[in-house]
């Protein structure tokens, strides 16, 4: 497995890898327009030259960056590429100068962000605006 940090970005590669992961339908995203913009960093996993596993980390310019749409081929699970992906990201916002690295994360990934990734659990909270 090679990982690879701010690769170039094929809109319809990463958005089919996304479609597969979140097991939704494929609707190709601008995200290489989004990643230059948004982006602190990205990291994309890739096997024999195929995108397996992604993530972004996005930042307010200072001390927090926040982990975003860490994804990994259903094809792929469970090899420990996601948690390769996260700590990579983290590495790269801490480089950056970040102090602090944020994921939000539903209830079933619990296991995956704190034991196999070391985030702590935290009080947040959620506005919906749409």
């Amino acid at each position: 497995m090679r990982y690879v940090v701010r690769f170039p970005v094929d809109d319809p590669e990463l958005s089919a890898l996304h479609a597969a992961a979140f097991e939704g339908e494929l609707d190709v995203q601008p995200w290489a327009e989004r990643l230059e913009r948004w982006a602190l960093t990205w990291v994309g996993a890739f096997s024999n030259d195929q995108l397996v596993g992604f993530v972004q980390v996005c930042w307010d310019g200072g001390a927090h960056a926040f982990v975003l749409d860490t994804a990994v081929h259903p094809d792929h699970g469970r090899q420990g590429i996601g948690k390769q992906l996260v700590l990579t990201a983290a590495e790269e916002a801490r480089k950056a100068g970040c102090e602090w690295l944020h994921v939000d994360y539903e209830p079933h990934l619990k296991a995956f962000y704190e034991d196999a990734c070391g985030f702590r659990p935290t009080d947040a909270g959620l506005l919906k605006l749409r």
